[in-house]
């Protein structure tokens, strides 16, 4: 019994070289881990810039077919306001007139209500499509906390 007394009382089962090996093994977990987080952090970074350079890319393209259509818009009013004007020069009475203008007005409202359905439809699908990359880059978040 006196030797399990010895051994409480004594320093000899603190063995500064295994100390030592401990804490160096617990610096080297601990390297591995934060590399391991810094690894994790940087694919994390990546992805977030590639959906978010998809997203613009993908806006600019939008915004440039809807100014293009826009621009369509404007030259379909325009072309039908030109042949309004020379169609109002060789007017020869008031009846000729009154139906030119009748048929000019419908003709631009027409249009007018066809350009306006192109580019809501336009506007609308921009805007699926700039959400695309954003809504697949949160639909794998998801998939990967169900996962785990």
């Amino acid at each position: 019994m006196a030797h399990q007394t010895e051994d409480i009382f004594s320093f000899a089962a603190l063995d500064p070289l295994k100390l030592g090996e401990s804490f160096r093994e617990m610096a080297r977990l601990g390297a591995v881990t934060s590399k391991q987080a810094y690894a994790g952090a940087t694919g994390v970074a990546e992805e977030v810039t590639k959906t978010l350079e998809t997203s613009l890319h993908t806006a600019q393209a939008g915004t440039a077919e809807a100014g293009l259509k826009g621009i369509d818009a404007i030259r379909a009013s325009a072309d039908i306001s030109l042949s309004h004007v020379e169609g109002l020069l060789g007017v020869k009475s008031v009846s000729e007139l009154v139906e030119l203008q009748a048929s000019y007005l419908r003709r631009q409202a027409e249009v007018t209500i066809e350009h306006a359905r192109v580019l809501q439809e336009t506007a609308v699908k921009i805007a699926e499509d700039v959400a695309k990359p954003g809504k697949e880059a949160v639909d794998k978040v998801m998939a990967a906390f169900k996962r785990s």
